[in-house]
């Protein structure tokens, strides 16, 4: 079973920057992408990012041009790095892993972005 653990989350100031991590515990056979999801307080899930095997990303509207996704040459680590945070951003952040044969979940990390 694949674990998938992040890092790196806090508390910020707005205007400021955090840079999550997201390791995966062993080689995921068939991946196709990883990615980041987040859930604000009384809000639903929501998909924030992702990135290809191949290196191909992709953000949601809300982020573009603010948080940058990158894969590593193992393909076993993703990264999230966020600049410009808002209060808005404030949320449990999750990676996921997307494969052929299986998905995975981390547990989530909390960012909070003060005013």
């Amino acid at each position: 079973q694949v674990q998938m653990v992040e890092s790196g989350g806090g508390l910020v100031q707005a205007g400021g920057s955090l840079r999550l991590s997201c390791t995966a515990s062993t080689t995921i056979h068939g991946l196709n992408a990883m990615e980041w999801y987040r859930q604000g307080p009384g809000k639903q899930r929501e998909w924030v990012a992702s990135v290809t095997s191949g290196g191909s990303a992709n953000y949601a509207d809300s982020v573009k041009g603010r948080f940058t996704i990158s894969i590593d040459n193992t393909k076993t680590i993703v990264s999230l790095q966020m600049n410009g945070l808002k209060p808005e951003d404030t949320a449990v952040y999750y990676c996921y892993a997307e494969s052929y044969g299986a998905n995975y979940w981390g547990q989530g990390i909390q960012v909070t972005v003060s005013s």
